[in-house]
């Protein structure tokens, strides 16, 4: 029974680090297809706890007879087996270092203290325009909140690079999720009511009782906060939570594409793995554009599940947006912050005094997560 006392410390110690270790970004952990075992792993995690202890209780007695010798060794191994097991999962859990906003502060531009040159995540729902900054919800990875009455989870992964708002509405009830971890280097969201667990990238169950649903996404823009203001004066504007000052990003080396961090820095160059591309959706046509191409060109008129479309980067090269154009015919170049066909002029909203555009969802993220989460992508 002495070496049941080993054996179930051990094994503890194992079981806490694969539980972890799959669903967070270390070594290899993230090229791995290891989904459902990572959810097999946490679904079992307190019967497996419950046994192993069994299984160290059990070996007391036989440790406690083996002399002083024995008895310290086993209390030095339990101790370090409680310890990494308790690092693993508590230090290195994604809900525990990532935490959701205590308070959600909106502010309109005369209050606003958030910096004219931020990125921000903007949507505008009923005629209600709203901002939230990267340099927050990069850190916290998911906000509430609520528009003209629609419950509102405002997402973004680093690592991915990918900002999704979405509806959290699920089988009609307002679903509440918290941070679970990361699967193929995008944030994974769990679900309270049924412990599912949802892919921030397209928001889509993707293992547990709820497999397959897919959260309702709000169309959304990442632009700079003065684009969206010029856009959307009357737009609110979400603050620093003050419990988390020492947490948010105080430089723009993640906005800005300075950063080589490991996992949320970028790659200058075109088409690698941490290179930025915008991608775009048309029914079941997808199609990726370097950004570096869309820099040196200003605009990128293409044709996309049979549909003519213009991608387009404003002034401040940070702010892009993507439409319909009217015809295959029209063919758009951008002067100053508008689009422009020949006489014609448009505002970054798509509206002009000759008509209107319609806007295209359209999102910039790492060449590895576009590809990953929308494997019949082509490249422009």
């Amino acid at each position: 029974m002495t070496r049941a006392f080993f054996a179930g410390a051990l094994a503890l110690v194992a079981f806490e680090v694969a539980s972890v270790y799959f669903i967070m970004p270390m070594p290899g952990s993230q090229r791995m297809r290891s989904l459902e075992l990572a959810y097999l792993l946490f679904h079992w995690r307190w019967p497996v706890r419950i046994a192993l202890t069994m299984l160290i209780v059990a070996g007391v007695p036989a440790v406690w007879r083996g002399g002083r010798g024995r008895r310290v060794i086993a209390g030095l191994t339990l101790a370090a087996a409680l310890a990494v097991a308790a690092v693993f999962k508590i230090r290195l859990s994604a809900d525990r270092i990532f935490l959701p906003p205590r308070t959600l502060v909106m502010a309109p531009a005369a209050a606003n203290d958030v910096a004219l040159d931020r990125l921000v995540v903007g949507i505008e729902i009923r005629g209600e325009a709203r901002a939230y900054p990267l340099q927050f919800i990069g850190y916290h990875h998911q906000v509430r909140d609520v528009v003209q009455g629609m419950p509102v989870l405002v997402s973004y992964c680093t690592v991915c690079r990918t900002g999704r708002v979405f509806e959290p509405v699920v089988d009609g009830e307002v679903e509440t999720f918290r941070l679970v971890g990361m699967d193929h280097f995008n944030a994974m969201l769990e679900d309270a009511t049924t412990a599912s667990w949802w892919r921030q990238a397209n928001g889509e169950a993707v293992v547990g009782p709820r497999t397959g649903l897919v959260m309702p996404e709000i169309p959304s823009r990442q632009v700079t906060l003065a684009q969206w203001l010029a856009l959307y004066p009357a737009s609110l504007i979400m603050q620093a939570d003050p419990a988390f000052a020492a947490e948010y990003a105080r430089d723009y080396a993640f906005e800005r594409g300075t950063s080589r961090a490991r996992l949320t820095g970028t790659d200058p160059r075109s088409w690698e793995d941490k290179s930025w591309v915008v991608g775009l959706r048309i029914g079941e046509a997808e199609r990726a554009y370097d950004w570096n191409e869309l820099l040196a060109e200003g605009a990128i008129n293409d044709t996309l599940g049979g549909r003519p479309v213009v991608l387009v980067v404003a002034a401040d090269s940070a702010s892009f947006f993507a439409f319909e154009r009217p015809d295959e015919a029209t063919r758009f170049t951008v002067s100053a912050d508008s689009l422009r066909a020949g006489e014609r002029a448009f505002a970054f909203n798509g509206r002009g005094p000759g008509g209107e555009l319609r806007p295209i969802t359209a999102s910039q993220e790492f060449w590895h997560s576009w590809r990953t989460f929308h494997p019949r992508t082509t490249r422009h």
